[in-house]
């Protein structure tokens, strides 16, 4: 698949940002994610039938974004120090590229890495020559006239619910929405600082190496798309549900998830050494409603905090519901009380810190979940129609991320795991049950 980049520019917000808001305070949530930067793929059939059309749109996707920025003017700006952003109206990336001999369902019924990433405005390893908060790019298929929009935010100042609130209200300029209507929660309330709630700290205690170690980049690593139609999980978290004695019922996620833990287990039972004798699962939870008061939805930031499951890989047949359910305890652990005591007194890098170093020694393995579940990605409609398929690319070891499927029902997992381990994970009887892999979407 050949694609060719025809045109780069840097976007501006329409208007300047006000004094009083030249600078956006970190939290140490923010702090503590990184800034790297995460995909959203979009996938549009039939968008643009000719060049007038394509230029109209391309038109289109910078003035709405243009105005976007406006709003969530922090994306505009620029990283100033471990503390802040200096929201300067630098701009975000946009790039506009080609793809003249290819069809886009050459890469949605057998997605690669190597392909996703092509639809990137930089390559997953790639560091821009120049750092930005927010890049985009649109890729026009003339063959079959279809589009992808891969927009990639700086995991500094997003987690996934503030991406898909960011493009949700990129969308609404791009209709011509009614921007002042009372009932739209995502533009009145655009831009919240939590950097009050999970105040900034110096990280001269704080081991990062470890989180970076676990999490880096391999030539070795294989990604691939798993997919859990619907009717198989609805059937298993019923199975599930019945055999919990605590009248425990596994959401989605959960179910899935336990899924996957088990086939990781799978692979750790098979290996030569069999040298770990747990496996630590970590789970994204978004903390917006589990403070009170709340924190608004719409809220800037990365507002997030890791539920942890260490998990006992032993011989025995894996039961997933226990899976489940120990993986839901995790969960359900982090409350306003939870968190109150977690951050008390600045304590989160030093508590964090405690809890690391407990799990990560020679005979455990780390698994990282992220659940990009019940988010409105499929309802981002610029005017030319919902998408037809949402997706996402990365390379880190021993990561899932699990997204909706076009339907609403079921769930596509992209696990990213060691070569060596991939083959092994595909023929656990658990994913070979309950998952497909490289099913055609459109």
């Amino acid at each position: 698949m050949e694609i060719n980049n025809v045109s780069s520019e840097i976007i501006k917000p329409s208007s300047p940002t006000p004094q009083h808001l030249k600078t956006h305070k970190l939290s140490v949530l923010d702090q503590v994610a990184g800034d790297s930067l995460f995909p959203i793929i979009l996938f549009y059939p039939q968008t643009c039938s000719n060049n007038t059309s394509l230029n109209k749109t391309s038109d289109l996707l910078k003035r709405s974004l243009s105005q976007t920025l406006t709003l969530y003017h922090p994306f505009a700006g620029r990283l100033k120090d471990e503390f802040s952003i200096d929201c300067d109206d630098t701009g975000a990336t946009f790039i506009e590229a080609r793809a003249a001999a290819s069809d886009m369902s050459e890469i949605v019924k057998q997605p690669t890495v190597d392909m996703l990433e092509q639809l990137m405005p930089y390559k997953l390893n790639e560091k821009p020559s120049v750092a930005v908060n927010l890049a985009a790019k649109v890729t026009y298929f003339e063959h079959c006239g279809g589009m992808a929009l891969c927009v990639c935010f700086s995991h500094v100042i997003a987690d996934i619910t503030t991406a898909a609130n960011f493009i949700k209200t990129w969308v609404t300029f791009a209709s011509g929405s009614d921007t002042s209507s009372e009932d739209d929660d995502v533009i009145k309330h655009a831009v919240f600082g939590c950097s009050s709630i999970f105040p900034p700290q110096k990280f001269s205690s704080f081991s990062r190496n470890v989180i970076s170690e676990n999490h880096s980049n391999s030539a070795e690593i294989l990604t691939k798309r798993f997919i859990f139609d619907g009717d198989k999980i609805a059937a298993l978290k019923e199975k599930m549900g019945s055999e919990s004695s605590s009248g425990y019922h596994p959401t989605r996620v959960e179910a899935v998830s336990a899924i996957i833990l088990g086939g990781i287990m799978s692979v750790e039972k098979q290996a030569d050494d069999f040298n770990h004798s747990h496996l630590v699962a970590s789970i994204a939870v978004n903390l917006r409603n589990r403070v009170n008061p709340p924190i608004p939805e719409q809220s800037i930031g990365n507002i997030v905090q890791a539920g942890i499951a260490k998990l006992p890989i032993e011989k025995k047949t894996i039961d997933y519901r226990n899976l489940a359910e120990t993986l839901h305890k995790s969960i359900e652990k982090i409350n306003d009380e939870y968190l109150r005591k977690f951050h008390a007194d600045g304590g989160f890098l030093s508590n964090m810190n405690d809890v690391l170093e407990g799990l990560f020694d020679k005979n455990c393995r780390w698994f990282t979940i992220s659940a990009w579940c019940r988010r409105p990605l499929y309802e981002a409609d610029f005017g030319w129609g919902k998408p037809a398929w949402v997706s996402t690319v990365m390379k880190h070891k021993d990561v899932a991320v699990l997204l909706d499927s076009s339907d609403g029902k079921g769930i596509e997992a992209w696990v990213a795991l060691p070569k060596k381990d991939m083959a092994k994970f595909e023929q656990d009887s658990g994913i070979l049950r309950y998952a497909s892999i490289d099913t055609s979407l459109i």
